[in-house]
């Protein structure tokens, strides 16, 4: 997960809400040639681990810690190293030898992130396996890094850097954080469109499927990165047109034609993207009580009759800002939100012209780092990752 905050808060569970489990058809099996760690997802736990540790080379750039060492690096789990706590299990905070990774002392070394799985859970062993196969291999700025892992006996556990300003969902939700500027929120979008266009543009067309606010991450300078790739897939290859899948996700974030009929596709992200852009512009959950609607209306469905009026557009906008953004920028961001948020897939436009539309919006109002070069430039998305087709995994 990456997180490292100040105090313990609950997490998403990594594997979100399960929508529906009834949807695995003879259609949901990815079929491939090759023998990977994640093709043990579809094996019994007790054979998982040799094939696990059998085939290691495509994630030979992760380090491999043992259980004591992590015990070590967090002080042996204890309570005050605590960062949060979601279905999968736990989070600490620990400490490592920058140039070794071996553990160290609290304060010293480089701080990380431990995620502890609970050795109960059987699904969230999946998703412990597609973390390491996706992460182990994909490197890009806009990814949280996985640094390593441990599995030994029952223990499975990921070692993440550590990501000093939480999530975007504690800074745009939480009562009482410092209000997240304009500024902020428009850099963060393009770090999110960012990550998804480059996992788009991989030959295995991965599709991350769990875009919310809890899983973008931010460092100390409010860059975003992409967490939690427990539910991410290869997309549809050859003339498929999508991926047969039980339908899992977040409520208010899932694209509709993929909670009726379980056909994943990268527009599905695009979807998911819109709903965390309308986050971002008016403040609000994508679902909750506290949204106008209540509890039975999700953010989407309350938004779209300002989205398609272009003289009440702002009224989606976040009252806290104080009309501290600019005019057009926000309207030009409501028009992509709602572009994205197309009820026919085929009509939302892909992650590159989300990304190209977003870096020509114009200038804010509040921006006080307008040399950043992330914000501003379009660096090469298409950096080191081992292998850009690399093995594929059944969900």
């Amino acid at each position: 997960m990456g997180i490292c905050i100040g105090k313990p808060v609950k997490l998403a569970h990594v594997s979100s809400i399960l929508l529906s489990d009834s949807r695995t058809g003879p259609g949901s099996e990815r079929k491939g040639s090759s023998r990977s760690c994640s093709q043990t997802l579809h094996g019994s736990l007790g054979n998982t681990l040799n094939s696990f540790k059998s085939d290691l080379s495509a994630t030979s750039n992760l380090k491999s810690f043992t259980f004591n060492d992590l015990k070590n690096a967090t002080r042996n789990f204890r309570a005050d190293s605590l960062l949060g706590e979601g279905g999968f299990g736990y989070v600490f905070k620990g400490w490592i030898d920058e140039n070794t990774l071996a553990p160290c002392k609290p304060g010293t070394g480089m701080v990380v992130a431990v995620k502890k799985l609970k050795q109960e859970s059987f699904q969230g062993h999946r998703e412990w396996l597609a973390e390491v196969n996706y992460l182990g291999q994909l490197h890009h700025e806009n990814l949280v890094r996985l640094i390593g892992y441990c599995v030994e006996s029952d223990n499975r556990l990921l070692v993440y850097e550590c990501m000093t300003k939480g999530s975007l969902e504690n800074h745009l939700f939480r009562k009482g954080d410092q209000l997240m500027t304009w500024g902020k929120r428009m850099h963060i979008a393009v770090d999110v469109a960012r990550g998804l266009s480059f996992l788009h543009g991989l030959d295995a067309n991965v599709i991350y499927r769990d875009l919310k606010a809890s899983n973008i991450l931010l460092d100390s300078e409010f860059n975003a990165k992409l967490s939690d790739f427990g539910l991410a897939r290869d997309g549809p290859d050859g003339d498929r047109t999508h991926v047969s899948t039980r339908v899992i996700g977040t409520m208010g974030y899932a694209a509709p034609e993929y909670v009726a009929t379980g056909h994943l596709t990268l527009k599905n992200d695009v979807y998911s993207f819109g709903v965390v852009l309308l986050e971002l512009l008016s403040g609000r959950r994508a679902t909750g009580e506290e949204n106008p609607g209540g509890a039975e209306e999700t953010l989407v469905e309350w938004a779209k009759p300002f989205l398609s009026d272009s003289r009440r557009v702002l009224r989606i906008m976040d009252t806290r800002l104080g009309g501290q953004y600019s005019k057009k920028g926000a309207q030009a961001a409501a028009s992509l939100a709602i572009r994205c948020l197309n009820v026919d897939p085929k009509l939302r436009p892909t992650m590159d012209e989300v990304l190209a539309t977003l870096k020509l919006l114009p200038a804010r109002k509040d921006i006080s780092r307008t040399s950043s070069p992330q914000a501003n430039n379009a660096p090469n998305d298409k950096i080191s990752h081992p292998h850009k087709r690399y093995v594929t995994h059944s969900r």
